[in-house]
C-alpha cells in the first residue's frame, strides 16, 4: 500500500459538515438526511468491489458520530479536529483550559513572570531552602522553646513517666486468670433483692 499522508489537525472546524455536504451552522435534523443519504450511496455492501467506497463510508459514519454528540460538536465547532484530539487526550472538560494555556497571551504573561522574578525554579528553591529549612526561617520568639521531633519510643516513655509520677498508673495488661465466668464488678459479692 502507498505511503499514505498523515492528515494535520485543523483549527476551523469544518471538514466534517464538507463530508457530509452541509454547511456549518447545520441542525440535527440535516445532518442525519444527510447522512442516511450518503451512507446508503457509499455503503461497502452496496460498493463490494470499490474500496475507496468503504473509505468514503468510514469517514461518513465518523463526521455523523461526532457531529450528532452534542458536547463533541461544540468542541468541533469552537476548535476543529485539533480540539477532539485534545478532548480524547485531556479530557472534554480541559479542552478550554489547554487551549487558553497555549494562547499567545498566557505564554508571554509566563515569560514576563519568569523575567520579574528571576528564575520559576531558582526562585522556588530559594524561599524553601532558605526560608524553611535555612538560614532564613523564621526564628521562635524569646521565651519560647524551639519545637524538635520525638520518637514515638521515647515519647511513650515520657507518658509513662508523667502517669507514674501522679500515681496513676495506666493499665496497660490484661488479666492472665480470667475466663468468661469472671466477675466484672470485683471480689465484693452483690445482690439484689426486691421487697
Amino acid at each position: 500500500m502507498a505511503e499514505q499522508r498523515q492528515r494535520t489537525l485543523s483549527t476551523s472546524g469544518e471538514a466534517l459538515y464538507e463530508i457530509l455536504a452541509l454547511e456549518k451552522g447545520a441542525t440535527y435534523g440535516e445532518i442525519k438526511r444527510s447522512y442516511r443519504k450518503l451512507a446508503l450511496k457509499y455503503h461497502p455492501d452496496k460498493n463490494p468491489d470499490n474500496p475507496e467506497a468503504a473509505e468514503k463510508f468510514k469517514e461518513i459514519n465518523n463526521a455523523h458520530a461526532t457531529l450528532t454528540d452534542l458536547p463533541k460538536r461544540n468542541i468541533y465547532d469552537k476548535y476543529g479536529s485539533l480540539g477532539l484530539y485534545v478532548a480524547e487526550q485531556f479530557g472534554e472538560e480541559n479542552v478550554n483550559t489547554y487551549f487558553m494555556l497555549s494562547s499567545w497571551w498566557a505564554k508571554v504573561l509566563f515569560a514576563v513572570c519568569g523575567l520579574l522574578t528571576g528564575c520559576y525554579l531558582c526562585c522556588c528553591l530559594c524561599c524553601c531552602f532558605n526560608c524553611c529549612c535555612g538560614k532564613c526561617k523564621p526564628k521562635a520568639p524569646e521565651g519560647e522553646e524551639h519545637e524538635f521531633c520525638v520518637s514515638p519510643e521515647d515519647l511513650e516513655e515520657q507518658i509513662k513517666n508523667d502517669m507514674e509520677r501522679d500515681g496513676d498508673a495506666p493499665i496497660v495488661l490484661q488479666p492472665t486468670n480470667a475466663t468468661e465466668k469472671t466477675q466484672l464488678i470485683g471480689d465484693s459479692h452483690r445482690s439484689y433483692q426486691t421487697d
